[in-house]
Parts: structure tokens; sequence; C-alpha cells
């Protein structure tokens, strides 16, 4: 069994009325090391994949760097940078002829170098041209692939996705992809890395019911038993459990509100006692799934209170203290962060704003469900997410930043004065909170 260290998460866009339904897709998140650095992947196609890697990223930053500011002067400049598009291309080419390469750290190798790529740089017309192709070659992956395999197809599938955005390019992909995801998510016999990596692909639409009975056949065997006991839990099901937990976690925000009322009833209560998992990352999944869920129901009724809330709010208390020398200090640290903010929120209804800035642009997370979003892209896109938000036009529909905006070469450079600053960003926030009004409003009925 391949020990592969992962974190699911799944993008709701329940917040866009306007976007193309199929956009209300969740998009697997995945995130692990390079398998050539996990597992000391040597010999010359490894070694070549690894410059080849280096190089494709090493074209995107320079490419980066060169359209960050308007360029006046010759067309010599374009020119340098035209040539580096088309070599970087030829690599990304090669990287796609890789994948079905007969070697499987070749496969693998290929699959990380276009994970790097994808994350890191916008690619909509190069792959909107090739995603059959690459959706192909990930499908063969998904089906005959080792564990580890596997898992590096969903998070190449999940980024792919996010390229081509909500449209019919990624209906393609999905209708393509889902037998293979389903079945690896359902195969209890298959590895914990391959079902923990696509448990959160799990989110159609079209099988809303479906896809969260899935997730919750996963990590409900996680809730205590007749007597109140926790289970103890199998080596590595703490990964899968809280991957499937966010997947499931995050569906239900598009859920319509007769249908999200019966969840809320039936697992908050089976939460709390999860609260006390022995494994950290599960716990703070939980807590953060709980203030969620609590986030909607105080969403359908103002008047929304929590089954046995003194209960809870102890609980939650005494993990937002917690100083058991027997717990890792990091892992300590961490939990008393997460259950302060959720015991906050629970007691107060009040949620810490974050405001992230990219270019002159700004995302307001004020909400556990923004956050679940952000978090989300954060984590598969890593260093890519600001480009992403600036010309990703599925991240700028999520978050309700409109068109990428067409700035010249002294905004870009940040050379515009702070008054100016304020007009654009108070503008931003009167549209954001229009449109969030508008949700609160009328919850939209998906189904």
């Amino acid at each position: 069994m391949l020990d592969i260290k992962a974190s699911v998460y799944t993008v709701s866009i329940h917040l866009l009325p306007n976007i193309n339904p199929f956009a209300l897709l969740f998009f697997l998140i995945l995130s692990f090391p390079s398998p050539g650095a996990k597992n000391g992947v040597k010999g010359e196609a490894a070694a070549s994949d690894d410059e080849l890697t280096s190089d494709v990223l090493s074209h995107y930053s320079s490419a980066s760097e060169s359209t960050s500011v308007v360029e006046e002067g010759t067309g010599s400049e374009q020119v340098d940078e035209q040539t580096a598009q088309e070599e970087t291309e030829d690599k990304l080419k090669l990287c796609i002829d890789n994948l079905t390469d007969k070697s499987a750290k070749t496969r693998l190798a290929a699959l990380e170098s276009l994970r790097q790529a994808f994350s890191s740089r916008v690619l909509y017309d190069f792959l909107t041209e090739r995603r059959l192709t690459i959706s192909d070659c990930l499908e063969r992956s998904l089906r005959k692939g080792s564990g580890e395999e596997k898992a590096a197809s969903a998070t190449v599938f999940a980024l792919l996705c996010i390229q081509l955005g909500g449209g019919d390019e990624a209906e393609e992909g999905f209708k393509m992809l889902r037998p293979p995801l389903t079945a690896t998510l359902s195969d209890s016999s298959a590895s914990i890395a391959a079902r923990q990596s696509v448990s959160n692909h799990m989110k159609f639409v079209n099988d809303l019911i479906k896809s969260l009975a899935l997730l919750e056949s996963v990590f409900m065997s996680s809730y205590p038993n007749g007597e109140g006991v926790l289970p103890t839990p199998k080596p590595g099901s703490a990964g899968l459990h809280t991957a499937a937990l966010q997947a499931w976690s995050l569906l239900v925000t598009i859920c319509p509100t007769s249908r999200l009322t019966v969840l809320l009833s039936h697992h908050l209560p089976k939460l709390q006692a999860c609260l006390q998992s022995s494994d950290v990352n599960y716990r703070i999944a939980v807590g953060e799934t709980i203030a969620l869920l609590v986030e909607l129901g105080r969403e359908i009724d103002e008047e929304f209170e929590v089954e046995d809330g003194e209960s809870l709010c102890e609980c939650l208390k005494s993990l937002a203290t917690d100083g058991n020398k027997h717990r890792a200090k990091n892992d300590r640290r961490k939990q008393r962060s997460i259950f302060r903010e959720v015991l906050h929120y629970i007691e107060n209804e009040d949620f810490t704003e974050e405001k992230i800035r990219f270019g002159v642009e700004n995302v307001y997370i004020d909400s556990w469900v923004r956050r679940r979003i952000y978090d989300a892209f954060k984590e598969i896109l890593e260093s890519g997410v600001r480009d992403h938000l600036q010309f990703n036009q599925l991240l700028r529909d999520i978050f309700g930043l409109g068109p990428p905006l067409i700035l010249d070469a002294a905004v870009k450079g940040n050379k515009i004065s702070r008054f100016e600053k304020h007009l654009f960003n108070s503008a931003a926030f009167k549209a954001r909170t229009k449109q969030r009004n508008k949700v609160r409003d009328k919850r939209a009925d998906v189904m």
C-alpha cells in the first residue's frame, strides 16, 4: 500500500446564479509530493523528466515576468516571448506524450510536470485543443495504474477542470472519467491513496443525492456506534475520512433547503461526537464542517440552534485550550487556532473576515464556505493561485470578480494613488455584498 500524504478539498459554486449549471460541479483538489521526490526515483529517465519539469516551470516564470508590465519599444521582446511560449508548449506536448509511456516512473514524472505547469499558469487555449487526448490518458491511468498513479492522475484531472472552467469542455472530461473515479472510491480493497484522491470527485449536480450518499458511506464509518463509542480507526483511514467529509460538506452547500434541513438534523449530533477523534486533522475537519453546517442552518433560519449547544461549546472550549503534552506542538497550535474561530462563530455568529490581495484586486473571505473554496484552490494551485485569480475566468466567476482586468503599465506596476485603490476596492465590495444578498434572499434549487 502506498503511503501518500494527501488533503482533498472541493469547490462549491452555489453563489453563481449566472454561470453555466455544469459549473456547479465540484472539482477535486489534491496535493501530494512529487512521486520522484517521494520515492527516490532515479535513473536517466527520471532525471530527464525532472529537468523537463524544471525547464517548463522556468519558462512559465520568465513568461510571467515578461508579461507583468506592458512593454514599449521594438518587437524583438515580443519575438523572444513568443519563442519562449513555443518552447514551453513543446515541452508540455512531450509530457503529454509521456503519459502513454510503458515505464510507470516516466508516466509519474510526466504527471508531476503537468501538475506543476497547470497550477502555475492559465493554459486554456493550449489545453482546449488537447483536452480529449489528455482525458483519455488520464482515464487509462485511473483504470490500470497503481495507487500512486491514480492519485496523480486525479490531481492533474482536477487542474484540467480548473483550466477548462465549467463549460462543455470540462463536462466531456467528467463524463469520460466518472466511471473509473466512482469504481475506485467504491472499492474498499483499492489503495487508500487512490480512494482518498478521488473521494472528492463525486460531485455532479445531476446526481447530487447519489454523490452525497457515496461520500457519507466513507466517512460515516468514523461515527460512534450505538453505545456512543468511537471506532478504532484503521491505518490510513483518518485521511480518507477527512477527504470525504470535506467533499461532502461542500456538496451540502448546493443542496436545496428541504434536503439541507434533513442533513443538518442527522449529521450534526454525530459530528459533535467525532470531535473526540484521535486524529488531529480529522478533528479539525469536523470542527470546520460543524461551523459550515451551522452557517448554512442560520441562512435558512435566523433562529437556528444546535442541538445540545452547551455541550458543543464546552467541547470546543476544551479543544481551543488543549495543552496535552502527548500531542505534537504544531498540532496543538493549529488545533487551538481553528477551534477558537469555530467557537467564536458558534457563540457570537461572527466570522473574522480575511482579505486576499493579488495585483490591485482583493478577494474577501467572509464565511466558512468561502474560506473552504479559497483554501481548496490555494492547496492545489499553490503559488499560482494569484495568477489564476487574475486571469482564470472560472475562479473569477466563483469569487465574483468579473472579467479579467485590462490594466496599463502604471496600474500593473501598482503606480496608482491610494485614493484610486480605495475607490476600486469600494466598488468591488459593493458588488460582492449585492451578490451575496441575492443568494441569502433566495437559495437556488439546483436539483
